[in-house]
């Protein structure tokens, strides 16, 4: 978690988050970071919210991240993965997370407003669905909603 919260604030290899402008002029995306985990414990990629930074509704960090694992293992089927977040994923995330099998999903701060996780809905467990991941929610809470709390400040 504590990488994702890294990934959050600084971002991989982008500038702090109150510091990069969009396209329609909108300062810093929410800072929201996620870290995909192969099934030996070997980072294969992250993402940070880059929905002002590109101007795509679908760049969540979730997504992102989802994206450039199948990109480096050549699959779209991330079982035995694991996905580390700082936020509770949305619906879109939570979806797309069922969708690439995703074994185990690790979240920070809880999201009442928009969860997919246990707050609003619960996708992640719907036994409706042809795959749910193991979830552990609340990891490190007080400091993820604490950079959230300081971002919306």
């Amino acid at each position: 978690m504590r990488r994702a919260l890294e990934i959050a604030v600084t971002g991989p290899d982008l500038p702090p988050a109150d510091a990069s402008a969009g396209p329609d002029g909108v300062v810093g995306d929410v800072p929201v970071g996620a870290v995909v985990y192969g099934p030996d414990g070997t980072e294969l990629a992250v993402g940070r919210n880059e929905r002002e930074l590109t101007g795509d509704p679908t760049a969540h960090a979730e997504v992102l991240a989802l994206r450039r694992a199948a990109a480096r293992t050549g699959r779209w089927r991330l079982d035995d993965c694991t996905l580390v977040v700082t936020l509770e994923p949305c619906t879109m995330c939570a979806g797309a997370l069922v969708l690439a099998r995703i074994s185990t999903v690790v979240f920070g701060a809880w999201e009442p407003k928009t969860g997919a996780a246990g707050s609003l809905w619960d996708v992640l467990r719907d036994r409706r669905l042809n795959h749910r991941p193991e979830v552990y929610a609340g990891v490190l809470e007080t400091e993820n909603a604490a950079v959230l709390r300081a971002f919306f400040r």
